[in-house]
């Protein structure tokens, strides 16, 4: 079992997360997203890794309390988060708030290769791979 420890004080679960692309690697911040069904990646940073909305593999919506934003989806060569490390990893592909300092949301689709638990008050995240 791998733990991950994350600052309890703060009003979301931060993560720091890698991402490979074409063009490289960078060290994004994700936030522990229970309510997401998929990984959400913001298109800026999948244009610096290289990737390009041509390649998607499909149009994506995601429903919010401002209406429904379209994307897209697409595999990234490589994610890694809390310790353990996918390749060709779906991700969508969508904006979020310019001033909300994220590069995405580490979704359902991630977490559901594990049993894990979220121990709020320790500020650690406990996965095992399922």
């Amino acid at each position: 079992m791998k733990s991950t420890r994350f600052d309890s004080a703060k009003d979301l679960i931060l993560l720091w997360t890698r991402l490979w692309g074409p063009l490289g690697d960078r060290r994004c911040v994700m936030a522990l997203d229970t309510g997401a069904s998929d990984t959400l990646i913001r298109p800026d940073i999948l244009d610096g890794l290289g990737y390009n909305p041509r390649d998607a593999g499909g149009v994506t919506t995601v429903t919010t309390a401002l209406g429904v934003e379209p994307g897209y989806w697409l595999p990234v060569k490589r994610l890694w988060a809390l310790g353990f490390e996918f390749n060709d990893f779906r991700v969508n592909a969508h904006d979020l708030p310019e001033d909300c300092g994220l590069d995405g949301l580490l979704g359902l689709n991630f977490l559901r290769q594990f049993n894990y638990e979220v121990r709020s008050k320790e500020g650690v995240i406990r996965l095992e791979l399922a």
